[in-house]
């Protein structure tokens, strides 16, 4: 009766944990670029009872195996915004923090302009690719993505004696920034970058929509642009929504509730065995 109550004990920890991962998923319902996670379950180490040499096992439980994320593809939909960014495909982009130079992986694209024409996200942090003059290639430079009309200026030779100014810009779906300025001379000043990993379940996350990563997670010796390398392409205008099922999480809740209340019962009816025992002494 001991064995069973640590038995139901187990199962109530484990379907507690898995109550928490399902909660979070249904909670980024509607984070973009959110990864959802499960719970993977094992048994726990059977106790052997002795029987004349044929093996006889009872079980103790259970145990987490591993909680997974799920990195398929979240649906993109159309914002309109120019510099709202979506990957459809492999890759994530790159962020750096200005702050202390630590980079982070990321599928959220929903990218603004600062007062300093930095490309960055909504925590400030500035998003990496080629720099400088196009075309580029994987031995260009790597560094903050600048859209304004002195970064434009110096990427395109614009020698007009007069500075333009900034008329517009736009994303390719190669993550090239196509600028135009006020004299009429245009082109590609920069280029978003993308990093893959092998195994992303190595990835760490780090809140607002980073993950971090170590050589575990087989990353890229550098990023690399879309649409090379087996990377998808950059949908501008557009963003990637979670890719939560919350069909799908909403029966997994249910079946995890239903669970955890059938541990806590073994958990009381051990309990009440254990009462019963005590009261045959007296």
């Amino acid at each position: 009766m001991i064995g069973s109550f640590q038995t139901g004990v187990s199962g109530l920890q484990q379907f507690q944990q898995d109550l928490e991962v399902i909660g979070n998923n249904i909670a980024n319902v509607d984070t973009v670029g959110f990864k959802s996670s499960r719970v993977d379950f094992a048994d726990a180490l059977s106790q052997n009872l002795n029987s004349g040499g044929v093996p006889m096992q009872v079980g103790t439980g259970v145990v987490t195996a591993a909680i997974k994320g799920l990195f398929n593809q979240g649906m993109i939909n159309n914002t309109g915004v120019a510099t709202d960014l979506a990957v459809s495909g492999r890759g994530y982009f790159v962020v750096r923090d200005p702050s202390s130079g630590a980079t982070f992986a990321s599928r959220d694209g929903a990218f603004t302009v600062d007062v300093n024409g930095y490309l960055v996200n909504n925590a400030g942090m500035r998003v990496q690719g080629y720099v400088g003059t196009a075309p580029f290639t994987p031995g260009s430079t790597i560094g903050d993505i600048q859209i304004n009309a002195a970064a434009a200026i110096a990427s395109l030779g614009d020698t007009n004696p007069t500075p333009p100014t900034l008329a517009g810009f736009n994303f390719d779906s190669a993550g090239q920034v196509n600028a135009r300025l006020s004299d009429g001379v245009s082109g590609v000043i920069a280029q978003v970058t993308l990093q893959d990993f092998i195994n992303p379940q190595e990835l760490i996350r780090e809140s607002n929509n980073l993950f971090s990563w170590s050589a575990l997670a087989g990353p890229m010796a550098s990023p690399i642009a879309p649409m090379t390398g087996g990377l998808g392409k950059v949908d501008s205008g557009a963003l990637e929504q979670s890719n939560v099922d919350l069909s799908n999480e909403m029966t997994s809740l249910i079946t995890a509730q239903r669970a955890f209340q059938a541990n806590a019962k073994i958990v009381t009816t051990s309990d009440e065995m254990l009462q019963d025992l005590i009261n045959l002494k007296r």
